[in-house]
């Protein structure tokens, strides 16, 4: 049996990393090419020359820097603000010309993306305190700040701010849709290991009670003990102490779930015939009816079918008699493979699988229903007392997971 560790990673801002990537380059783009148009108006061309050159090599040098959480360190980010306040604040040297006091700063709207960068890395303070720092150099660099300078100074400092708590709100989603996943997960597992328990020990439990009980004497304080231990089991399973997954909130690389699977059936294993496993339940109380072609089911799917069958002929057992009479129908359709399991025992009284569960016993509820939904399928169970119970098996020709892994 195969153990491996299956990996659900989750983040929703590493598209807006691939996006923050796009934008600055795309803004250093705009602020060469405006330069290079409005070169007549600057009076030390070179200043805005080797500034551009500068910012363009950063830029482009920098873009792994601007790939995702862990490579966007603190420095990183403080150089980045650095160099584009430094743009804004050399805009009065390359031309002192009043004319050009609203015109665009050197950096012009490149300076956005540093802030961006803040925000997405930190939320909505850092944001914030990225935005006042490039709102401080403005003013000093218009000297005499107009309407239109304090409204794009405000307009960067608001969208940076919405879009760093846009990323903190994205981040809680994430973290609590990988808790869900989790605790799926984990109730997964436990419902696999109950099924098994179930299948196995609980079984040989009950039976020493009962045969304990009827024998008398010694043997009955051993089918106690037995009673005690089936007890203490069931409570064990249904309490959930089973291994659970691991959540890492890691904001580098988003919310990621670790579960361990089990790999039952090795890969590209060729189909199984059902048929041949639920065969060997004929016999003289036991009518078996199968098609002539061969039933094909996924290995994994046709064991768990298997075993959703052989729980309900254990239920006949237990809860029909020795004598009971059951018969297993199987039906191949193009879409589904459905096995019906029918007795012709005293039917169970209403509200008894109700009560079952709430005393622990979850024969029907993780042995059949369990296994059936982890297949894509259903389970119907029809009882009428004193016309004994049915149980319909239904599952899908491709099954919604692997058959046999606790995912």
């Amino acid at each position: 049996m195969a153990r491996r560790e299956r990996v659900v990673r989750m983040s929703v801002e590493q598209p807006l990393w691939r996006a923050l990537t796009a934008y600055r380059i795309l803004t250093m783009v705009y602020a060469v090419l405006l330069a290079v148009f409005g070169r007549d108006k600057y009076e030390r061309p070179w200043v805005a020359v080797v500034f551009l050159v500068v910012m363009a090599a950063w830029t482009l040098g920098t873009l792994p820097k601007v790939a995702g959480a862990v490579a966007c360190t603190k420095r990183f980010l403080g150089a980045d603000l650095a160099l584009a306040l430094v743009g804004i604040l050399l805009t009065p040297l390359a031309d002192f010309d009043a004319q050009h006091i609203d015109g665009p700063t050197l950096s012009s709207i490149w300076t956005a993306g540093a802030v961006l960068a803040f925000a997405i890395k930190g939320g909505w303070r850092w944001a914030a305190f990225a935005s006042t720092f490039v709102a401080v150099a403005n003013i000093i660099e218009r000297g005499e700040p107009s309407r239109d300078t304090f409204h794009n100074v405000l307009l960067v400092w608001v969208a940076s701010i919405a879009i760093g708590y846009v990323v903190e709100v994205a981040r809680a989603s994430e973290r609590t849709l990988a808790r869900a996943l989790e605790i799926e997960a984990a109730t997964r597992e436990r419902e696999r290991l109950a099924r098994d328990i179930h299948d196995s020990v609980l079984q040989v439990l009950a039976m020493v009670q009962r045969r304990g009980t009827a024998l008398g004497g010694e043997a009955a304080e051993l089918g106690r003990m037995a009673g005690e231990q089936e007890v203490a089991l069931r409570t064990l399973v249904s309490s959930g102490l089973v291994p659970t997954t691991r959540v890492s909130e890691d904001f580098a690389e988003g919310a990621v779930v670790r579960s361990v699977e089990v790999d039952d059936e090795p890969s590209g294993q060729a189909e199984c015939d059902l048929r041949s496993l639920l065969a060997p339940h004929a016999g003289s109380r036991i009518s078996f009816a199968e098609p002539g072609a061969p039933v094909l089911l996924a290995p994994g799917a046709a064991k768990e079918l298997a075993a959703a069958v052989n729980a309900a002929l254990d239920n006949v057992r237990v809860h029909a008699g020795e004598n009971a009479q059951a018969w297993i129908l199987v039906e191949d359709w193009p879409d589904e493979v459905i096995v019906t399991v029918r007795d012709d025992g005293p039917g169970i009284p209403d509200g008894r699988l109700a009560q079952a569960e709430g005393e622990g016993r979850m024969g029907v509820a993780l042995s059949i229903r369990g296994r059936l939904r982890d297949l894509g399928g259903t389970a119907e169970l029809i009882s009428v007392p004193g016309q004994g119970t049915e149980v319909e098996l239904k599952v899908p020709k491709v099954s919604r997971g692997k058959a046999g892994s606790a995912r």
